[in-house]
């Protein structure tokens, strides 16, 4: 045989063995998996916030309506959370992956269909005390250090709040909170509904109670600049559905706000609800179909979309890590932006 004729046959037998082995044209990439969701990308600025390979974890399942994430690093890092409707919050232990009872139930006695008498915020006071805003009870509690209760918000001019909703403190000690009708049976028509407004507070380290704005219809998630010069505050209204920036002044009252942004016109599932903001000032919006994120001049970057719609965000872990609540289900994505820890 010519040496010729053996360097095809050796070319012919190279090239049957790479086919036989799956040498011969490469195989398509795989898609990358990004776990319980997906990321919609609207603007390249995205990319320095949600990380090219990220991936959404579903945690935990199973409740009834999940709110209010805060994480806690003390007797082991762990996510508390409350579930509105099933009237519990519940531990999710970082290191074991397992949910615990905190607190069951959160409203004690019976209460008619329809009321959402469980907690909804959770955050932490300066002092590092857990705050809870209680629907069902209509009040603000502090658990102090020896784990007595402490009621620190309950009434307005005499009147009963109507059900304190979420809370966020500023750095001179005062806490802001939203007071909707959710936690009544029949909003703003129940009769047990002594306030004819649904209101944003602010609350002084010495318990003074002092009404803010009474002007949007359902306010509902807030959280500040890191500045702390703007306050945000969300409007859960199907009619209204916006975001509002509030100037803060230096009294510590605010301005008579505007409209940050407007999801009125979307159709997908959720209103705007709880929110939190990384140190960069880019908010994270819990809105229709998932967390909208927008930087601060007001544009629209993209959004995290959870397999179910989140009503609430929280940092956890090294303050990269972004945990959702949504509908029956615990969530989180690690991020590239970081947020200041409660």
């Amino acid at each position: 045989m010519s040496i010729l004729h053996s360097k095809v046959l050796l070319n012919v037998l190279f090239a049957l063995l790479l086919i036989a082995c799956g040498g011969g044209e490469p195989a398509p990439e795989a898609a990358p998996d990004h776990g319980a969701g997906t990321v919609v990308k609207l603007d390249p600025a995205l990319d320095a916030i949600v990380p090219a390979d990220y991936k959404i974890e579903k945690l935990s399942g199973g409740f009834m309506f999940t709110e209010g994430p805060l994480w806690r690093a003390e007797g082991g890092p762990h996510l508390l959370f409350s579930d509105v409707r099933g009237n519990a919050i519940y531990k999710w232990d970082a290191g074991s992956g397992e949910v615990s009872d905190f607190r069951k139930p959160v409203f004690e006695g019976e209460y008619e269909e329809g009321r959402y008498v469980g907690s909804n915020g959770l955050t932490r006071d300066p002092q590092g005390r857990l705050i809870i805003c209680e629907h069902g009870n209509r009040r603000i509690l502090r658990i102090e250090q020896d784990n007595a209760e402490t009621v620190i918000a309950e009434r307005y001019n005499s009147k009963r709040l109507n059900s304190p909703n979420d809370i966020v403190y500023k750095s001179d000690g005062w806490a802001y909170f939203t007071d909707p009708p959710y936690g009544l049976a029949g909003l703003d028509d129940d009769p047990a509904k002594e306030l004819d407004f649904n209101g944003i507070y602010r609350l002084g380290p010495d318990g003074e109670l002092e009404l803010l704005n009474d002007k949007q219809t359902r306010p509902n998630g807030l959280g500040f600049s890191p500045d702390e010069k703007t306050l945000y505050v969300a409007n859960s209204d199907a009619a209204h559905k916006v975001w509002m920036a509030y100037g803060v002044k230096d009294d510590g009252t605010l301005d008579e706000g505007r409209v940050f942004a407007d999801a009125t016109s979307e159709t997908a599932e959720g209103l705007p609800d709880g929110l939190k903001l990384d140190k960069q000032g880019n908010l994270y919006l819990t809105g229709p179909g998932g967390v909208w994120i927008y930087n601060p001049e007001g544009k629209h970057l993209g959004s995290i979309q959870p397999e179910e719609v989140p009503a609430n965000v929280a940092w956890g872990d090294d303050g990269k890590t972004l945990y959702m609540t949504a509908r029956t289900g615990l969530y989180r994505i690690a991020l590239n932006a970081e947020g200041t820890l409660p």
